[in-house]
């Protein structure tokens, strides 16, 4: 149930708790008011008739002595001398007694009906139903606008969290529901802000100090590289020239990583059939690689990034999984599968993350699949991976995530065909 019913039916349920126990005071007030008022006439009335009867020694004003139908427990409770009423109900009505002895052990006794106290009584309870009723839907209504408004701002929330996770520095949470608002909600929204102002903070330090350290190694890679170049041929240079080699192609890597980060790249777009260009890609890793094309297609994207995706998706089924590694073409979807132990919990819960190594993996810096994820984002490609359920693990990259059959692109540049 949502916030917005549970705050409904809590304000409904506390309405109609009031509702009833106002109805069940007034009614019980009313009602004792009417009995004690009706008790109060008969007494008086049967006293002047007890006046009467002393003086002329006839029942008058109504009374009757000794009536088969009196009470048997109005009988007894006037032995003593004294005056008693009694409200009794005889099945078709209710009807006041008043009784009082008299000489000879006789019994002077006055019987009124109480009907129409009784449909006062019912004439109120009528009002309290209806007030009740009215309190309720009232209540009812009120909790539906307080929790729809609540609902609404909480949901507003969310959205703009959700988008601030997904990387929209623009979006403030507090802009959001409003940024008037004094109460519980703003006070969260206003904290959330600052929180991801703060986290937004660091990732920026961090991505500077990554992106200025590989920038100043460059220059003393390009210095060592020429070095390297220069020494005689042996196995000891040779041992050099592929440290270097790595060395550089780890630097390369951050750098990617550290513009995929800024969200300021763009993809140059043209029209590439996939089919063909997989299988080209695909073609130099023969023969540990299969391709195979379901059907084929044509997409408007990024080829030096698609390159880029699919070596890097490759290159790990190669390095972290098992033979035989399938690439499959199938409209605009690409998938790239190898029957190794399959990708590890923490990358299918989380994804992938920059220098995290596989247990008992094959070396690597963990930036392959990193970069492979940006590379998608910035062509607005959708980039998942699985377990299939008989082994291995299973890369899915798909090039027409939305419902027109094209990814979303920013920044479009002429296309051309490739």
């Amino acid at each position: 149930m949502s916030l917005r019913w549970k705050i409904t039916a809590t304000i409904t349920l506390v309405s109609v708790l009031v509702a009833v126990a106002l109805s069940l005071t007034v009614h019980f007030a009313y009602a004792y008011r009417l009995a004690d008022e009706a008790r109060q006439l008969q007494s008086e009335r049967i006293e002047l008739a007890l006046r009467e009867y002393s003086r002329t020694g006839q029942a008058t004003l109504g009374t009757r002595l000794d009536p088969p139908d009196l009470p048997t427990q109005l009988r007894q409770a006037v032995k003593d001398g004294s005056t008693a009423t009694l409200l009794e109900d005889t099945g078709d009505g209710a009807v006041i007694w008043a009784a009082a002895a008299v000489p000879e052990q006789q019994v002077l006794s006055l019987r009124s009906p109480y009907d129409p106290q009784l449909r006062a009584l019912a004439s109120l309870d009528r009002v309290l139903v209806m007030g009740a009723l009215t309190v309720v839907a009232l209540g009812a209504g009120a909790g539906v606008v307080i929790g729809a408004q609540l609902s609404v701002r909480l949901r507003r929330a969310a959205a703009a969290a959700g988008r601030v996770a997904e990387g929209d520095r623009s979006t403030r949470v507090s802009a959001a529901i409003g940024s008037g608002s004094r109460d519980e909600a703003g006070e969260l929204a206003r904290s959330v802000d600052a929180m991801a102002d703060a986290l937004q903070s660091r990732i920026e330090a961090e991505r500077r100090v990554t992106a200025d350290i590989a920038h100043e190694l460059r220059t003393p890679l390009t210095g060592l590289t020429t070095a390297a170049e220069l020494l005689p041929p042996g196995r000891p240079a040779e041992l050099v020239r592929d440290r270097v080699r790595v060395l550089r192609a780890l630097v390369e890597d951050v750098l990617e990583v550290a513009r995929l980060d800024t969200a300021t790249e763009r993809a140059e777009l043209s029209e590439v059939a996939l089919g063909a260009f997989t299988t080209r890609r695909a073609a130099p890793y023969a023969p540990e690689v299969e391709t195979r094309v379901r059907a084929d297609a044509v997409v408007d994207t990024d080829p030096r990034r698609l390159e880029r995706i699919l070596t890097n998706l490759i290159t790990n089924a190669l390095k972290h999984g098992a033979p035989p590694v399938v690439v499959e073409v199938d409209g605009a979807r690409i998938t790239v599968r190898d029957h190794g132990s399959g990708f590890p919990d923490e990358l299918l819960s989380e994804g992938p993350s920059r220098f995290r190594k596989w247990p008992g993996g094959s070396g690597g810096h963990g930036l392959g699949l990193t970069i492979a994820l940006g590379q998608a984002n910035v062509l607005g490609a959708r980039l998942t991976f699985a377990n299939p359920a008989d082994g291995g693990a299973l890369a899915i990259l798909d090039l027409a995530p939305d419902e027109h059959g094209h990814p979303p692109h920013s920044g479009e540049r002429p296309r051309t065909r490739s």
